[in-house]
């Protein structure tokens, strides 16, 4: 069986080839990008709707996920992921709000910035921070096989929104049945989200109330990069014609 190799990704297209020539500078190019996409996903982490029935607002957080791994790639847009929990880990405020510092807002746009840190072992959202990783690699390895470009864009977007799921979802069962605190309340995860068990109130709280928002951020991430694809194209082939 013939291996499949990796094609060129969207940021490869963008960035000229006159900054890649060396290795230091493609390392240095590579660094730039892994940091600036984690920036950007702090910033949509920013983009946050309160939903009563969770403990964690809705945010943009999965969007620039998705569009991290579709334009860096598998390893770039993973690492960037990797980057991303790690600012959070060493306290700088790259997280989602959390309820309280949304104070009575219901729909927050990224000023004033109400980031939260923390070691994700300690976040209920902890999960779903460490899936952004797995779902980065994902979604780039889909676009290196050509899948960013193709009508299978959206099988690839829906396998990186899934990854985010299947690790979100049991770290935060674990949470309720583990009947843990939420910091700076006397209410347990399991009192506050409402739900006859664990799973029932682990769907309701991790999964149910993100579906709307997540099939139009899909829709969106599928919009977006083959949008790029085609301005990119236009420009290269504009530029080569001139």
């Amino acid at each position: 069986m013939q291996a499949t190799v990796p094609q060129r990704v969207l940021i490869d297209f963008v960035i000229p080839s006159g900054w890649t020539q060396t290795q230091r500078n493609r390392i240095a190019v590579d660094v730039v990008l892994i940091l600036g996409f984690a920036a950007f996903v702090s910033i949509c982490a920013q983009l946050a709707i309160r939903f009563p029935t969770t403990t964690v607002p809705i945010t943009g957080q999965t969007l620039g996920v998705l569009l991290t791994g579709g334009t860096l790639g598998s390893v770039r847009g993973g690492l960037s992921m990797l980057t991303y929990m790690l600012m959070g880990m060493i306290s700088l405020p790259v997280f989602a709000p959390t309820g309280s510092l949304l104070g009575e807002e219901n729909i927050h746009f990224i000023l004033p910035w109400a980031g939260t840190d923390g070691f994700v072992w300690e976040l209920s959202s902890g999960g779903y921070i460490v899936g952004f990783i797995l779902a980065a690699y994902l979604v780039g390895l889909l676009a290196e096989r050509g899948w960013d470009r193709r009508p299978s864009m959206p099988i690839a977007m829906i396998v990186g929104n899934v990854a985010v799921y299947l690790v979100g979802l049991p770290w935060l069962a674990l949470f309720i049945a583990s009947e843990v605190v939420i910091p700076g309340t006397s209410i347990t995860y399991y009192d506050a989200i409402s739900g006859n068990h664990v799973l029932d109130k682990t769907l309701k709280g991790g999964l149910y109330p993100f579906i709307g928002g997540d099939a139009i951020k899909l829709l969106a991430a599928t919009m977006a990069l083959p949008g790029a694809w085609a301005i990119t194209k236009w420009v290269k082939g504009r530029d080569s014609s001139g």
